[in-house]
C-alpha cells in the first residue's frame, strides 16, 4: 500500500476516535476506501468510517497499517483480512483486545445487519441470513462476542461454540450457570432460537444451549 499523504494523515487523524466517522473531500474519502482504511456506509447519508486498519493507522500514527484490512463488507463479516469472529476454541493468545477488538466487532456485527437487510426477502434485519445459516459456529460467535459476551481464552473461562451433527444448530457451552443464560438471551436477541439442555454423559452436570438460526 502506498504511503499516506500528508492530506490522508490529517483525515485520519481527525476522525472521530470513538465512530471513526471521517470528514474530507469525496476524493480524499475515496482514496482511504481504496486503500482499505475506510468503508462508505451503504445507508444514507452515506458517511465514511475507518476500517479497523484506518483506526490502527489513526492510533499508531504511522503511515500503513502493517496488516491492513478491508472494509466489512456486506458479503460477508468475515470478508475483512484479519478478523474472525472468536468461538472459545482458539488456543492462541489473542493478538487484539481491549477498544481496538471491539471496534473490530461492532464493524463486523453492522455489516452483518445490513447483510440481512439486503439479503433477507423482506428486508429483516433481526433474523438470521443464509450466511448465517452456512457459517453457524462464526455466526454465533459473532452475535455472542457483540453482545459483550466473553469468548474463552489460553488462560481464561468463557463461552465455547461447538458445531453439532444437528443440521442448522450449534451448541454454546460456558463454564456457570448465569453465563450460560446470558448467551442464551443474547442469542434470542440476534435472532436465534435457543433451548438449554444437560449434557448427555452420564452422571454429569453440566449444561449447555443449542442454538438455531430463527427462520420466522
Amino acid at each position: 500500500m502506498k504511503p499516506l499523504t500528508a492530506a490522508q494523515r490529517r483525515i485520519v487523524e481527525a476522525a472521530d476516535p470513538e465512530t471513526g466517522r471521517l470528514s474530507g473531500s469525496e476524493a480524499q474519502l475515496t482514496a482511504l476506501v481504496r486503500a482499505r482504511l475506510a468503508f462508505r456506509h451503504p445507508r444514507p447519508p452515506h458517511a465514511f468510517f475507518l476500517t479497523p486498519a484506518g483506526h490502527r493507522v489513526r492510533e499508531e500514527g504511522t503511515a500503513a497499517a502493517a496488516a491492513p484490512e478491508p472494509s466489512p463488507a456486506p458479503e460477508a463479516p468475515e470478508a475483512s483480512q484479519g478478523f474472525a469472529a472468536r468461538t472459545g476454541a482458539e488456543t492462541a493468545p489473542h493478538a487484539v483486545e481491549g477498544p481496538a477488538r471491539a471496534r473490530e466487532v461492532r464493524t463486523a456485527w453492522e455489516g452483518l445487519v445490513e447483510l440481512r437487510r439486503m439479503t433477507n426477502a423482506d428486508g429483516a434485519r433481526d433474523r438470521p441470513c443464509a450466511w448465517e445459516r452456512t457459517h453457524l459456529v462464526r455466526a454465533a460467535a459473532l452475535a455472542l462476542e457483540a453482545a459483550g459476551c466473553r469468548p474463552a481464552a489460553p488462560g481464561r473461562e468463557g463461552y465455547r461454540v461447538e458445531a453439532t451433527p444437528q443440521p442448522e444448530a450449534v451448541a454454546v457451552r460456558e463454564p456457570t450457570q448465569e453465563g450460560l443464560r446470558a448467551c442464551g438471551a443474547a442469542l434470542e436477541r440476534a435472532g436465534w432460537q435457543v433451548s438449554e439442555h444437560a449434557e448427555p454423559r452420564a452422571g454429569s452436570r453440566s449444561r449447555y444451549v443449542l442454538a438455531s438460526p430463527r427462520r420466522k
